[in-house]
């Protein structure tokens, strides 16, 4: 079952992350989000109901509307490094 790798996937890279030395990558704003976006996984309550893939992509998404003079990286992020996670 492929959710069942996606979930092994994501339990084995915080394993690592904590067994890694620092906490330096717990700090990672992308691991703060991810960290965020796990409990929206399992809320069925009232309205919150069958609409976990919009809760967690809006979670994760960069809502400035101005765009950054210039990139940090050559790649996205796949988190708002402007939001408190």
């Amino acid at each position: 079952m492929e959710h069942r790798a996606k979930l092994l996937d994501i339990a084995a890279f915080l394993d690592r992350l904590e067994r890694a030395k620092g906490d330096e990558g717990l700090q990672d704003v992308r691991v703060r989000a991810l960290k965020k976006a796990i409990p929206i996984l399992t809320d069925t309550s009232g309205e919150n109901q069958a609409n976990r893939a919009h809760r967690v992509l809006e979670l994760l998404s960069d809502h400035t509307a101005e765009p950054t003079p210039a990139a940090h990286t050559q790649s996205a992020l796949g988190a708002d490094p402007n939001t408190d996670y």
